[in-house]
């Protein structure tokens, strides 16, 4: 017994000793995307502050494909040291295990929430010459003539295509749902008038809300969108409590030192407050927002179980 005793102080102190002294090596964070996309940008910006302010060596590693389940299958199943941490976000956490049959990881089992980042919301847009100037005519529209009024998505089963569905549970209506490969796409379909809604990310639909060319009738965040502060959130035009936003964060492997998972979250969130990095992320589309972990973990549990019940009466699988 005291032998198996001092084994488990030894233990313990080995683990404190690792942490106080991490990060020792480079640090990998995995982006499950290619190149150039929202989430690989915000991994960029987060790893080159990272190593600027801590001097520590932080790299991003674009591991794509499947709708980032392969990069993030690779990131939690990695050995739980503290030098793989995993850029991940709401599609591939929240959403991807009630999408795909076979999916190679558990998000609640398999990785720790460590740090959030910032959350996109998602803009419902209608041409400039479109009979709908609120987000009520378009519900009162969609009540008296169910399934005819359609919105463009950039593709089935992304956040975004969600939101919409979320909104139909909400409103108890059905939009009819146009899937395209894509954003744009469904923008020009949407200014010329072939469908009669898109719903985009807000950096994708900024420079056409700028020209004039499509009217944005609503955000889906909890918060108005700073990029876009005259726009009313869906929670304010009489859905309260609606939140579907896509959000991003920093996850580890599941078993990583807690005092590396607190050493992170606080480095993170220094990080966030600062001017720089608030522009630097408003300039990609999207809000800051600082959390515990505990306040992150959250935030997962609840979007795995809301988007289980949005995914199921939707009726989406993929394979």
């Amino acid at each position: 017994m005291k032998q198996m005793l001092v084994a488990a102080v030894l233990s313990c102190s080995a683990v404190a000793a690792h942490a106080q002294a991490w990060p020792t090596a480079p640090i990998k964070m995995i982006v499950p995307f290619p190149p150039g996309g929202g989430t690989d940008i915000l991994a960029r910006i987060v790893a080159a502050r990272l190593a600027e302010t801590n001097k520590w060596t932080v790299y991003a590693e674009n591991r794509g494909g499947a709708g980032g389940t392969i990069g993030v299958a690779e990131a939690v199943k990695a050995a739980p040291n503290g030098y793989t941490v995993l850029m991940g976000q709401k599609d591939n956490m929240a959403v991807a295990p009630w999408l795909y049959k076979n999916l190679a990881y558990d998000p609640l089992r398999d990785a720790i929430p460590v740090a959030h980042v910032a959350y996109t919301p998602v803009v419902i847009v209608t041409s400039v010459n479109s009979r709908f100037k609120t987000l009520a005519d378009v519900v009162n529209a969609a009540r008296s003539a169910p399934g005819t009024i359609s919105y463009g998505s950039p593709g089935s089963g992304t956040t975004i295509h969600l939101a919409g569905e979320a909104f139909n549970n909400a409103a108890h209506i059905k939009l009819m749902h146009v899937p395209y490969k894509g954003s744009n796409p469904a923008m020009i379909d949407v200014m010329s008038g072939n469908v009669d809604l898109a719903l985009s990310s807000v950096p994708s639909a900024m420079s056409q809300i700028k020209a004039g060319k499509v009217r944005a009738l609503a955000v889906t965040s909890a918060a108005r969108s700073t990029s876009l502060p005259d726009v009313p959130t869906i929670a304010e035009s009489g859905y309260k409590g609606f939140d579907v936003s896509t959000w991003y964060g920093l996850f580890l492997p599941a078993k990583a030192p807690k005092e590396v998972v607190t050493r992170l979250n606080q480095e993170v969130n220094k990080l966030l407050e600062t001017p720089e990095m608030k522009n630097a992320i408003h300039a990609q589309g999207a809000e800051p927002q600082v959390m515990t972990p505990e306040k992150f973990s959250a935030l997962l549990q609840k979007d795995h179980q809301e988007m289980r019940d949005v995914v199921k009466k939707a009726g989406l699988t993929m394979e």
